[in-house]
């Protein structure tokens, strides 16, 4: 063989690995970039909480049923806050995540080809609305509405804002479970149909079942969206701190309290500024909570095909 042609083998071979190494670098230089964004936000949320709890005991921070950190008589119980986002994304999820998986069931076993093509689309388009639209169709159109069946209900309440904001996670739950369930190997559903069982039978016996990691993971992307949801509640529910669990009285949320005071003009180094981020810390371990739940559920009835 000569000795160009070997060379030439070489260089290029050279440069293939060279290439490689290029884009295996460029790729984890992109992981990496979601994992310094995490440290970075953690960072800043203990690091500006620390300040804030060096004026306030976290005793008092995590029991006081009061949240008035802006009047002259302050408190600085998050209680309030956390029952406001936990009532409405009880409510949120209470649509979410029956109607979701009930159109996930649909269009992964029922819907014909061209069906499935046409409603994925319109459906996933709900996610694309601007949550101050839903706001304003939570206020005006769906709180007037329950006022018909319920008179007493304030203008600003939990119940309304929770229903839309459940209508507009809906594509989220939907979306991730029919992934999964359309995942379920097809030798599953032959089985059960030459078991004798019916098409509802093995969606719901057999598929989804089989897809229940998947599943899970479309609900603690549903929770997550609706703990992290801001401008549906800062318009129809109301913005204020009330220690209830009653959806039918208006609260405020963790979210729509850091917009509040985000877009207002406190001094950045008062201790009324810094409750948006004690705030914001309560608000990231709640989520971390339910993610962590999720990975569990998700490794315990994970199934490997």
């Amino acid at each position: 063989m000569p000795q160009d042609h070997v060379s030439d083998r070489l260089a290029r071979r050279r440069t293939r690995h060279l290439r490689e190494t290029v884009i295996e670098l460029l790729l984890l230089a992109a992981a990496l970039v979601s994992v310094a964004t995490t440290v970075g936000i953690v960072f800043t949320l203990v690091r500006e909480s620390l300040v804030f709890f060096e004026h306030v005991p976290l005793w008092d921070f995590l029991t006081d049923t009061q949240w008035t950190p802006l009047f002259d008589d302050a408190h600085f119980g998050i209680l309030p806050l956390v029952s406001g986002t936990l009532v409405s994304s009880g409510v949120a999820l209470l649509v979410a995540i029956p109607l979701g998986t009930l159109i996930a069931i649909y269009l992964s076993e029922f819907a014909p080809f061209r069906v499935r093509e046409i409603a994925k689309p319109f459906l996933e388009l709900l996610g694309g609305v601007p949550t101050i639209v839903y706001g304003y169709f939570a206020l005006l159109f769906v709180t007037p509405l329950l006022q018909r069946f319920i008179p007493d209900l304030p203008g600003f309440n939990l119940l309304s804002a929770g229903l839309v904001m459940g209508i507009m996670i809906v594509p989220y739950v939907s979306s991730v479970a029919e992934d999964a369930m359309r995942a379920v190997p097809m030798d599953l559903r032959e089985g059960s149909y030459a078991m004798g069982a019916t098409r509802f039978q093995t969606a719901v016996k057999v598929v989804a079942p089989a897809a229940v990691s998947g599943l899970a993971a479309a609900y603690v992307l549903g929770v997550s969206r609706a703990v992290g949801e801001t401008m549906i509640l800062a318009v129809a529910a109301g913005m204020q701190p009330n220690l209830t669990w009653n959806p039918l009285e208006p609260a405020e949320t963790i979210t729509a309290y850091i917009v509040q005071v985000a877009l207002g003009d406190l001094p950045h180094d008062s201790v009324g500024y810094q409750t948006i981020f004690a705030a914001g810390l309560c608000l990231l371990l709640i989520t971390l909570c339910f993610n962590v739940v999720g990975h569990l559920m998700r490794k315990k009835f994970r199934e490997a095909y």
